[in-house]
């Protein structure tokens, strides 16, 4: 029987210094300080506190960087810097407003196929910064309102980073952790993915069926001419081999991290007059310090033991009816997603849930639950992501610019017509964690066609 964890000095400092960081990040637009000042500040406090307590170090600190999280997001990011100037995605988009010929709901699910396929390999917040100014181009040329075209590119940018490893923060530090695989996570998050993707553009298009039953009083004949054509078609061919390398990373013993460097460093050879310095110009390194002092926070309360003692709350809960527990974690993983930021909450539930798999506790379903709960929760609210975040900004200076509220995507907006989405989505999901839960309860590791066979018995 396991022993019964008391809390201790140790726990109760690691805690404290936890619950002030996390609340300094999750109000971040109350007081001001990027969060990446406050991941800065409880990541220092960590280390100190655990040296005089005994439980931690910078040697430990260091350790409890997950550097393929860091190394991955900083090559993409890099590797997105590069292919943004060359007009290859402007060609996209304005391609599908042309095709459209007017029609709004086949414009959209032009634009939010793009927008999801982009966020199967790259940073939600990238593909939006990407397409949102684009969308408000092609809308305001047609004359139709650009608000449910900005937030299905947001809803379906976070829905879709939930299918692959790489699609999101909170899937690759899942996947780093637990050591999944790229094909793995393909296989237990792209289904379900793909019904939630649907899901959302239905009730998209139920919500917004008086707006995109409007009929177009402008047309959108701009063709955009590639800025550099060679260096747009090198870049989608490294992707494609990347795309390659990610399905096969476990075979040759490649972390994620290695594909995407080695993937950044095959086009900037290729691309012999891309400027290293350029190529690292939206790279962002806020971003990878918040990451990096959140790791630090996190490994110092799992050194205390203060996660483990929390952990032991859990557990019979979890040994007593895992599926209840599966669907509980899933929506209040997506609850708390929608109302704070998703890489927090997965960074404190990781070292959780692998303190219950180090005691011989089966929780298999629960990394998936986690996943897709941090990932659907996003589309919650307008602050459920960077992404959506970002969407509402360029929203707001678009009303102001035209002198026209109606143009900005308000709180209420979002919970009219975002928040009907994600809930939808979670509906969808607890279904498909229902019926096919011996598929998502098998042993990490185990085969898909042994899967489908304890699915099917």
């Amino acid at each position: 029987m396991t022993e019964t964890l008391v809390m201790n000095d140790s726990m109760m400092i690691s805690g404290i210094i936890l619950a002030i960081t996390f609340i300094g990040i999750f109000t971040e637009s109350i007081h001001g300080f990027h969060r990446a000042k406050f991941a800065m500040m409880g990541a220092l406090l960590m280390i100190v506190a655990g040296q005089y307590y005994g439980f931690y170090d910078s040697k430990l600190a260091v350790a409890a960087v997950d550097w393929n999280v860091v190394f991955l997001l900083g090559s993409m990011m890099a590797i997105v810097s590069i292919m943004i100037p060359t007009g290859g995605f402007e060609a996209m988009a304005n391609y599908m407003a042309r095709i459209s010929k007017g029609r709004q709901f086949m414009l959209m699910v032009l634009l939010g196929t793009a927008v999801t396929v982009l966020s199967l390999l790259l940073d939600n917040v990238t593909t939006v910064v990407i397409f949102g100014p684009l969308i408000i181009l092609i809308a305001r040329a047609m004359k139709v309102s650009p608000i449910p075209f900005l937030l299905a590119a947001a809803l379906l940018s976070d829905t879709g980073g939930v299918a692959t490893l790489v699609g999101d923060p909170p899937n690759l530090m899942i996947g780093s952790a637990k050591g999944i695989d790229f094909n793995t996570f393909l296989e237990h998050m792209g289904g379900l993915t793909l019904a939630a993707w649907v899901t959302v553009l239905f009730v998209l298009r139920f919500l917004f069926r008086k707006e995109l039953a409007v009929v177009p009083q402008g047309e959108y004949h701009e063709k955009a001419d590639y800025k550099d054509r060679k260096l747009w078609n090198q870049s989608v061919l490294v992707l494609g081999l990347m795309v390659v390398m990610f399905t096969i990373h476990d075979i040759i013993g490649w972390e994620p991290w290695m594909v995407a460097a080695a993937g950044l460093t095959l086009l900037v050879f290729i691309a012999r007059h891309v400027e290293m310095d350029h190529a690292m110009e939206d790279v962002e390194i806020p971003l990878l310090i918040f990451f990096i002092s959140l790791f630090i926070v996190v490994g110092g309360v799992e050194q205390s033991g203060f996660l483990r003692y929390l952990g032991q709350f859990i557990i019979p809960f979890v040994q007593k009816d895992l599926l209840t527990a599966t669907l509980v974690l899933l929506w209040v993983a997506a609850i708390l997603s929608a109302a704070i930021d998703n890489i927090p909450f997965t960074a404190a539930m990781i070292p959780i849930l692998l303190g219950m798999e180090a005691q011989g506790i089966h929780i298999a379903p629960l990394w998936w639950a986690l996943a897709a709960g941090v990932g659907m929760g996003g589309n919650g609210t307008h602050i459920g992501s960077t992404a959506n975040v970002y969407i509402v900004t360029i929203s707001e200076r678009l009303a102001k610019r035209e002198n026209d509220p109606s143009l900005a995507i308000t709180p209420w907006v979002w919970f009219r017509f975002g928040t009907p989405a994600m809930l939808a989505t979670l509906i969808v999901t607890t279904v498909i964690f229902y019926l096919f839960f011996g598929f998502f309860d098998m042993p990490l590791g185990t085969t898909t066609t042994a899967a489908a066979a304890a699915v099917a018995g």
